[in-house]
């Protein structure tokens, strides 16, 4: 399959540049000015092509919870955004702690072939906070594993998952809440666990993720992590970026203050903070009305984080990218995230003047619950293509 994007401005961690971008058999085969050949053409005049977005945390609910989303829906909605990398939680149901689980969402994504999928396992079975016995069944299909949705509140458990991930090479994803603390602070509930579970790193030598960081406490701690050289890495999101507690809208770890928000952006300015991930949480209108905490982020998340750091001029786009797909494709173990030769042809077409008001009915993930309603934000996302192929294009929507 061979793509010729032409007069695009392109753009990714490392280059800014107007020019052309041909790509064969999946991958970017040659860039420069005036390339011409006898394929498919898209004219990008006018337009910024940036690498496809990956995104290190997010929930397509299936197994057993797809009347939230399912591996299509999630997909299509991933595809809207920008997305052809997706590492997937377990908490679904049943809890993925088996490579039966892991093969049946890897099977059923390729077959739908819009995203790449990376399926995490859970560190405890079923997620019930003690046994790890599982984690010597897993192959090398998995990279990640976390209790995603709760923290792994016995220190010991946590200590034994992070020896195993360390023998087997794969990643900690720490959810950071001490559910007993919870009830008398959220920010204490992930402070704390933060601080532990960068100790037992350290100890343990594996690589630790922190998901979604959200407190300016929790964030020290990592910095300090970084500059000790310890194997640490993190993810904010773009509602903890973008929006404070004063919002009301039940996320998990909550919404914070606005001293938070700015410690967070001058650690991503500071090169502490690796990705922005979405923990794109879909949910029907009576669980969101009934209390569950999450948000329908995956379709919104560039345009959100576009507006927000790089048009109110904290970063810029090329440190966007940084965050949005070339370090989350590395954490990934993938060959994307940058426009370069050799890499997947996996790039996005946006419009960065192109403003659109939130509706949460537009979407075409089954969750509709999002903080952003009738919000407006620039940088629409005209066209997604995967190894080469158009996956998403705004006008097939019209």
């Amino acid at each position: 399959m061979e793509l010729l994007i032409k007069n695009s401005r392109i753009i990714d961690s490392s280059q800014d540049f107007v020019g052309d971008v041909y790509i064969n058999n999946g991958k970017i085969e040659e860039l420069g000015i005036n390339i011409s050949k006898n394929c498919k053409v898209i004219n990008g005049e006018g337009l910024v092509l940036l690498p496809s977005f990956m995104d290190l945390h997010s929930h397509f609910r299936e197994p057993g919870l797809t009347n939230k989303e399912d591996i299509l829906s999630g997909c299509l909605a991933a595809v809207k955004g920008g997305y052809t990398g997706v590492n997937l939680m377990a908490n679904t149901k049943p809890v993925c702690s088996s490579t039966k689980i892991v093969e049946y969402v890897l099977e059923k994504s390729k077959n739908i072939g819009l995203v790449d999928i990376i399926q995490t396992v859970s560190i405890t079975r079923d997620m019930n906070g003690i046994e790890i016995d599982h984690l010597d069944e897993i192959n090398n299909s998995v990279r990640f594993i976390s209790d995603d949705g709760k923290g792994v509140l016995k220190s010991k458990v946590m200590l034994d998952a992070m020896i195993k991930a360390k023998e087997k090479g794969i990643t900690v994803i720490s959810h950071a809440e001490d559910e007993e603390i919870t009830p008398f602070s959220t920010r204490l509930s992930e402070n704390v666990i933060t601080s532990r579970d960068i100790c037992l790193a350290k100890f343990t030598g594996c690589h630790l993720h922190m998901a979604h960081v959200s407190t300016k406490e929790a964030m020290k701690e990592i910095i300090e992590a970084k500059k000790m050289g310890y194997n640490v890495t993190c993810e904010v999101t773009p509602h903890h970026l973008a929006l404070t507690g004063e919002m009301q809208y039940r996320v998990n770890p909550p919404l914070r203050n606005i001293e938070d928000i700015r410690f967070l952006i001058d650690a991503i300015k500071n090169n502490y903070v690796d990705a922005i991930a979405t923990d794109h949480a879909p949910h029907t209108t009576e669980d969101k009305i009934n209390g569950a905490p999450g948000i329908s982020g995956i379709e919104t998340s560039f345009q959100v984080c576009y507006t927000k750091l790089v048009r109110e001029g904290h970063i810029t786009i090329n440190k966007l990218s940084e965050l949005m797909s070339r370090n989350p494709a590395r954490l990934m173990g993938y060959n994307k995230g940058e426009i370069k030769i050799g890499y997947d042809g996996d790039v996005v077409l946006v419009d960065l003047n192109y403003k659109e008001r939130i509706v949460a009915e537009r979407f075409v993930s089954k969750g509709k619950n999002t903080p952003f309603e009738g919000m407006e934000f620039y940088g629409g996302i005209m066209k997604t293509i995967k190894g080469g192929r158009i996956v998403y294009s705004r006008e097939d929507l019209k």
